[in-house]
Parts: structure tokens; sequence; C-alpha cells
């Protein structure tokens, strides 16, 4: 997992998440912090493991470290975070040492982690739109009632 490593201690990454804290430091509800994407790429990998399939470990973590990278250009300009995420991921993925082939498949998965339509496909873009689904705990969260999530998003149950 050298290359995960690469991801977390390159100097963009470290920026864009600052980016992000500084944006969320009065944001009462989820935050798209380190612990939400190390969240969502363990509940990748389980669902990984349970479904049978075939991505490797890497590309779970790598899209799920960066599927939410772009969110402080969403505060910023209003443009949507999965696009920012897709446009800034791949110089991080490249000097990490990902390859071209590798780079386009995290990318697209990033690009379409708010897709529905994906979400029971059984490849990376699937597996990533249900794990950064499940990993909100709306059953446990405070500010559940204030949420502006529909009740159909919201997951109120404990499932996997």
């Amino acid at each position: 997992m050298e290359r995960i490593q690469a991801i977390i201690n390159h100097s963009l990454y470290r920026e864009y998440l600052n980016k992000i804290k500084d944006c969320e430091k009065n944001r009462k509800f989820c935050k798209h912090d380190y612990v939400h994407f190390l969240n969502v790429a363990r509940l990748a990998m389980i669902l990984k493991l349970k479904e049978d399939l075939t991505t490797t470990q890497e590309l779970i973590y790598a899209a799920a470290m960066l599927h939410d990278i772009g969110r402080h250009i969403q505060y910023e300009t209003g443009e949507d975070h999965a696009t920012a995420s897709g446009r800034l991921a791949p110089e991080i993925l490249k000097d990490a040492g990902f390859t071209e082939n590798e780079t386009v498949v995290i990318v697209d998965a990033i690009l379409n982690h708010r897709n529905e339509a994906v979400r029971e496909e059984k490849n990376l873009r699937g597996i990533l739109y249900r794990a950064d689904k499940l990993s909100r705990e709306c059953y446990f969260c405070e500010m559940e009632a204030f949420c502006d999530w529909k009740d159909g998003k919201k997951n109120k149950e404990l499932v996997l």
C-alpha cells in the first residue's frame, strides 16, 4: 500500500484536506475528512469481499481517499465536488505511481460516486457509490432531524 501512503503524504492532498477542514469548521452535519475517507475505503473493502469482486485494494483505497477531495471547491464556487475531485485526483495519482489506466478507472469512480445509476454495478464505481452512502451514520446523528437529505437517502439502520 505504498501508493496509498504516497497519496496521504502528498502535499496537494494535505492542502485540499486543510481547505475542506477550513470550509467545514462550523458545519454541524457530516464532515468530509480523512475519517470519512477511511470509512468509505473500509466499507468498500467489505463490499468487495462480500460480493467477491476483483477490484484491488489499492484502487479501492485510492478512490475512497480522493472521492471528496474537491469538496472545498464546491463550497467556494458551487461546482459539483465529484467533478472537482475528478479534476484534482490525476496529479496526485500520477505522483503516487498509479498508471494511466488505473487513473482512468479511479477517476471514473470518483466522478460517479454521486450517480445513483451506478449503485448496483459490480465494479469500483458501484462499490464507491454504495460505500459512500453506507458511511453516513444517520442512525446516531444528533443533527439527523435537521439534515436536508431526503429520508430515503438517510442511513437510519445499521445495514451492510
